[in-house]
């Protein structure tokens, strides 16, 4: 097991050098100088030029690169060109926005998928199956931020029950928060539930198919022992994947939820940070990202190995 992490962690590093290259070269390509668009069009050129030799944008390409990596690694993420503010303290604030929403959303996603694809798995043609399917083709084909504008309007204008948008902050307590992140969850958790209950479906059906699972019933085994003793646990390496894709997804890509709801979250420092071309922000917060992603993806690899000790031999 030591071997098979070492080995993974080698490859979390890779990636993660590879893609702060990427990030940073994508950034740089980017119109727009952000001196040139803080002093507006009339800004003199010798302002521009002090302005941009202040934020140290006159350095080169290189410099400022290796700049930027020796200042993660040590945890400083430069200064916000607009807000002149360290990044660091504009990511922790907006953080513990977007990472509970991200968990809210994924918990909540994997209470719905996990009984409805066990229930279609289980009850294979059956009404039950027809109708857990048709509900999920539903879930995967309506887009999220159109399902969360209708929330809004049933349950926030119409109903009145929740606020149509804003965080309280977690000083209002965790009920309060809670509930604020309640309606932006669900919107997010519905259409990944769909995902999920199809592929914990067809996960379990193959399982079930299998020779050792018409063994297992042969020799006295119960069906619900079955399905807990053999069949979920073999099972769970496709689930286990789509679980790790989803929370990336929930936290890097709810930016169109965050907007809906006016939730000031990461996704929604990006969009801003983009339209006022404050570019150290945006390649701090998106490599931050990124490595959320590779992390989670680390540590799905570690629950393959823990599901299914076979993969621990294979290296």
């Amino acid at each position: 097991m030591l071997r098979y992490a070492l080995k993974r962690l080698l490859s979390l590093a890779i990636s993660l050098v590879v893609a702060s290259g990427v990030i940073f070269v994508a950034i740089e390509v980017v119109p727009g100088d952000p001196a040139s668009y803080m002093l507006g069009i009339n800004a003199q050129p010798d302002t521009v030029a002090a302005l941009r030799d202040e934020l140290g944008l006159n350095a080169g390409p290189v410099a400022r690169y290796f700049s930027w990596i020796f200042g993660l690694v040590q945890g400083d993420f430069g200064t916000s060109y607009t807000y002149r503010t360290p990044v660091a303290e504009m990511i922790g604030e907006r953080l513990w926005i977007s990472l509970p929403l991200a968990l809210f959303a994924l918990t909540l996603s994997t209470l719905i998928a996990f009984p409805a694809g066990i229930l279609a798995a289980t009850r294979r043609g059956s009404p039950w199956d027809i109708g857990v399917m048709g509900v999920t083709q539903l879930g995967v084909a309506v887009p999220n931020f159109w399902f969360a504008m209708l929330m809004v309007l049933v349950f926030a204008i119409n109903l009145r029950w929740f606020s149509a948008g804003g965080f309280p902050g977690w000083d209002a307590g965790l009920f309060a928060g809670l509930k604020a992140l309640l309606l932006p969850a669900v919107s997010l958790a519905l259409p990944q539930a769909s995902i999920l209950a199809r592929v914990m479906r067809s996960a379990l059906l193959d399982v079930l198919d299998e020779d050792y699972i018409r063994t297992a019933r042969a020799k006295g085994l119960t069906r619900r022992q079955v399905l807990r003793r053999h069949a979920l646990r073999n099972a769970m390496i496709p689930v286990l994947t789509i679980i790790g894709l989803q929370f990336s997804f929930l936290l890097a890509g709810a930016i169109i939820i965050e907007n809906v709801f006016f939730l000031p979250g990461l996704g929604r420092l990006v969009f801003q940070s983009i339209s006022a071309r404050d570019l150290i922000v945006v390649e701090s917060v998106v490599m931050l990202l990124v490595f959320a992603v590779v992390v989670v993806n680390f540590a799905v690899d570690l629950a393959y190995a823990a599901v299914d000790p076979r993969l621990r031999k294979r290296t």
